[in-house]
Formats: C-alpha cells, structure tokens, sequence
C-alpha cells in the first residue's frame, strides 16, 4: 500500500462519514408513531417508588403567573403553575457575536415555552393515595408567589424565590428556588408541612419536557450548522455510566429508560448547552424517558427523576431537595457540580484522543490568548512530534515517485499475470530497498486524530464565536471560504510530490483528481478551526514532504556521480 492508497482511503472514509451523517438528519427521521391517549402535561401517577405513567389530569383550573428571577448569570421565568422553570436566558453567551452594530445581541436561550422549541423544567410532589391530580402539589398545581420580579442585587451573593401551595386539609409546600451568584446551578426546595390530622406520603420528582427542535433547510445546508449537526436528546448518568438517547431512539418504546440507582442525574443536551436534574447523591431515585403526544405536531420527549417514598405524620415538616444546573458545557468545572456531569462534553468513542487535545489547546491558549494562534501551534506540535514518522513516510514515498516508470514496465511485460508482477515487484522494492508499507502507519495515527479533533473543535464551548483574522467564528464554516481553497491547493501539491498515477489503477487515478474539489466542498460546511488546522498541517507537511523528496533526489543524484 503506497501513500496515495492510503489517502485515498482516508479521504473516502472521511467524505463517507461526514455525508452519512448529514443524510441521516433528513432522511432517518422515525414515522409518526400512532396518537396515544395521553396528556400534554406528562405529570406522573400515584405509583410510589415507581417509574410514573403518563396521566390524563389537566389540573388546577385557576391561572397562573410568571415570574422573573435575573441573576448575574441568568434570567429565568417561573410559572405559578408548578413552579416550572419555562423559559431561561445565559446571559453570557450571545447568539451572535457581540459587535459594533449590535453590542448588546439577543442572549442564548434554553428553556422556552413556545410551541417549536418548547423546553421546560418540571418538579413537584405526587401522593401515594387515589387522590386527583388536580389536589396534589404536582406541575399541574397552581402556587402563590409573593411578587413577580426578582432580582440579584449588587453585593448580594445570594436570592431565594419562594412558591406556596396549600389544600383544604392543611398539607402546605413551600416550594423555594435558591440562586447563588456565579453559578448556573438552581437548588429546589420542597418543604412539606402537614398540619392536617392524617399522614401523608408520596414521592417528589423532577423532570424535564423537550420537543425535538424544527429542522430547517435540507440536509446540504444543515451541514453548514453546527448544531443541526450535533447530539441533541436525553441523556442520564447512573453513578457508573453515562448513557444518551437522541429524540429518534426516544420515539422507539424499546428504548425507554426504566432504572433505579443512585448518585445519578437526568439532563437534556443540546450543542454548548443543557439542563440537568440532580437528586441529591445519597438517595436512590427512579429514572424514566416518555414519549408525550407521540404523533403530534410537536410530540414531546421526558426524562423523569422520581425519588425515595416520604412520610410526612401529623404537625411533622419534611423537605425534598434537588438541584437544577441550566447552563454552558464548561470543560474542566461540572465534575464538581456533580459525578459525571462533565461526560456531557461526549467526544464518544475518541474520548481519549480528544480530552487531551483540548487540555493542550487550551494551554496554548492561556499563552497565545487567541484560539487561532493556538489551533496553529497544535499543529506545529504534532508535527514535531510525529516528523521522524511522517519522514520515513515522505522519504518512501519519494522513492516510489522514482520507481513509477520501471513499475510501469514491469506491468506492460507481465500484463495479466498478477502473480509474477506482484513478485517483480516486491524483488523490486527488496533491490531499491524501499518499503511500501512506510506509508500505513502515519495515516492510522492521522484518522483518529482527525475525528479527534474534529469533535474537540465543533464541541467545545470556548471556539463559539472565537475570532480569528478574517474568520468571527472559528466553531462556524468559514465565510470566506478561503480555508478550503489553501487546503484543495495543499492537496493538488501534495499528489504532484506523490507517485504518479502510473502505479494506480485508472478508477484510483480518477478519484484522486477529483480529491481536492470534493475535500474543498466538505471543509467548505465544516467548522473553521478545523479547516484551518488541516490547511496548516498540510502546508507544514507538503513543505517537508518537499524537502524531503529534493534531498532524496540530491543522494541519488551524488551516488551516480560517484
């Protein structure tokens, strides 16, 4: 295998995969699923201890009202009904780049209660006994606030939102929200206090409601974005494993989540961001996923936390905790909001190439202050550290260059006998001493480098809306698309060096043509950093390739002279 086969496989894998996974946005959506009678509301049964099923309880007709809770870091809306977090803006993350037209962009939302992107956070109580939803202090339930604005104050670390809930028999919930400054970590507080003269007992939960985003635009300009691209479903943590469903498998029944354990949590992902249910660690809770309307416009899709059975006797108070976190995936900080909660950052099955990656780009960040000039210095370390392999490569391939004319003869005298021109050639190779296969080894360290990386740069939060030169956002396509061409130039070098198409077959000789057009128009949909990583790697290897292959050419050239 000489190093244009193994380019050339390397190019088909990469073009492969990257349309697969485009296609399958479009083209592997599941079949609505038939209309089941269930509610839009998804509030859990009576079972205690249980995976809830959905009910048909519409609740408390009363109305509610919204309040606003704005923090340094957040800016959330509470509805009275339930409690439920419905809407939450990050204040920090703009959705386009700040500039000097518009200073002040609109920030990233995560939670919304509209229709298409509908994404809420729910949590109540459900009683062990038959008695209605609407006379539980469940999501459905229409609580008391004492005002409508919240705010955190200049030199004030600390808010909390208080929600009252009280029937006729005396059982009192004082639902509290606790707000800390810097964090995007919410705590619940359920306070029962049973005043009434029978005990009750019942289960708190926590869950949260998302429909499947709109998909706009077909599956050619889906690549162009980031996150249409990207895992977006459930995703729970057991206290040993982290696992994920994407709104398709969620669809499927045989999918559905039906666990206990304890030390885990429930979230929603998105791109840069999710929510996350976190029951406290020392209780065992009872996980579940649900398909809520399933066949209608916008089915909606459920993780549920459901928590130990709790006994409230007459003139006793009890509290449920739990904390919400609603925020960025920042690398190296959620492992201490809770175990696990940084596999969220999920670069799968290239978790071990990617992790480290990043840790070194972003120390070469930290020096540079720029993640541009840092994907640039990356690249000169790899190359340094791989240069003595990927000389033995080029130095290979040199010699290959020199013997296409004579490989070409020996095929022209054997033709068809591929047994005796393999073994010509192979006596060949032996007398030049040069060996085909040099060329293998650095293209297995470069594939899964490549989707390594890939994943480090269209998954980490710090390169969105990172500038660099001519490019404002390094996790976007690039603009100008001058990326793609440096690189489809780079790649017409780098078969000029490389053996010519006499030691190809003519189907290999023809695609290899049309590699750079193809690699181009790929990296023209992929995210910038990325390009510039590959138009910089292949600029440093196509200089060293040439260097290599002029010193080559100059030892032959003094060994004939002597």
């Amino acid at each position: 295998m000489n190093q244009t086969r193994n380019f050339l496989l390397f190019a088909l894998l990469a073009v492969g995969y990257f349309l697969f996974m485009a296609w399958q946005k479009d083209y592997m959506a599941p079949p609505p699923a038939p209309v089941a009678a269930a509610s839009t509301t998804g509030a859990p049964g009576a079972q205690p201890g249980a995976s809830p099923s959905v009910s048909n309880a519409s609740g408390d007709s009363a109305s509610s009202s919204l309040i606003t809770v704005t923090t340094d870091m957040l800016r959330l809306t509470i509805d009275t009904r339930g409690g439920s977090i419905v809407r939450s803006e990050l204040l920090d993350y703009p959705v386009t780049p700040r500039t000097k037209k518009d200073p002040n962009p609109a920030p990233v939302t995560l939670f919304d209660n509209s229709d298409a992107h509908y994404f809420v956070a729910q949590n109540g109580l459900v009683s062990s006994s038959d008695a209605d939803a609407a006379d539980q202090p469940n999501h459905l339930a229409v609580f008391q606030g004492a005002q409508t604005d919240y705010k955190l104050a200049a030199g004030q670390n600390e808010l909390d939102v208080p929600l009252t809930w009280q029937d006729a028999k005396g059982l009192k919930v004082t639902k509290t929200y606790h707000f800390a400054r810097g964090s995007y970590v919410v705590a619940l507080d359920q306070k029962i206090d049973n005043a009434g003269s029978t005990p009750w007992q019942g289960n708190a939960y926590t869950q949260l409601l998302r429909a499947e985003p709109p998909h706009d635009g077909n599956w050619l300009t889906n690549m162009s974005h980031p996150e249409a691209r990207s895992f977006q479903g459930a995703a729970w943590y057991t206290g040993e494993k982290f696992e994920k469903l994407s709104f398709k498998d969620l669809a499927e029944p045989k999918d559905k989540l039906d666990a206990s354990f304890k030390g885990g949590w429930a979230a929603m992902l998105r791109l840069y961001f999710f929510a996350a249910w976190i029951p406290p660690a020392d209780e065992t809770a009872s996980y579940s996923t649900d398909t809520v309307n399933p066949g209608s416009e916008h089915p909606r899709y459920l993780i549920r936390a459901i928590g130990p059975t709790i006994n409230v006797a007459p003139g006793q108070s009890v509290d449920a905790k739990a904390r919400l976190y609603v925020g960025p995936n920042l690398q190296g900080q959620l492992g201490a909001v809770a175990p696990g909660l940084d596999l969220t950052i999920d670069y799968g099955m290239f978790k071990a190439i990617a992790v480290p990656m990043h840790g070194i780009l972003s120390f070469l960040h930290s020096i540079v202050k720029n993640w541009g000039l840092a994907i640039i210095l990356l690249v000169l370390l790899i190359k340094g550290a791989t240069w003595k392999l990927t000389a033995m490569q080029y130095r290979s391939s040199a010699k290959m260059r020199k013997l296409q004319p004579r490989i070409q003869a020996l095929k022209e005298r054997y033709g068809d006998d591929k047994a005796k021109l393999q073994q010509a050639q192979m006596e060949l190779y032996k007398k030049e001493k040069v060996n085909p296969m040099a060329g293998c080894l650095p293209v297995l360290i470069t594939m899964p480098v490549f989707f390594a990386l890939l994943y480090v740069l269209e998954y980490s939060l710090e390169l969105r809306q990172a500038s660099f030169l001519w490019i404002p956002d390094l996790s976007a396509h690039d603009p100008l698309y001058i990326l793609p061409v440096i690189y489809a130039a780079v790649m017409l070098g780098t078969q000029w060096l490389n053996p010519v198409a006499a030691g190809m077959d003519p189907a290999q000789a023809k695609m290899m043509k049309v590699m750079p057009l193809i690699f181009s128009v790929m990296f023209a949909f992929y995210p910038a950093g990325l390009c510039l990583y590959y138009a910089v790697n292949g600029l440093v290897g196509l200089g060293q390739q040439w260097w290599i292959t002029h010193h080559v050419e100059r030892e032959e050239a003094t060994a004939k002279a002597a």
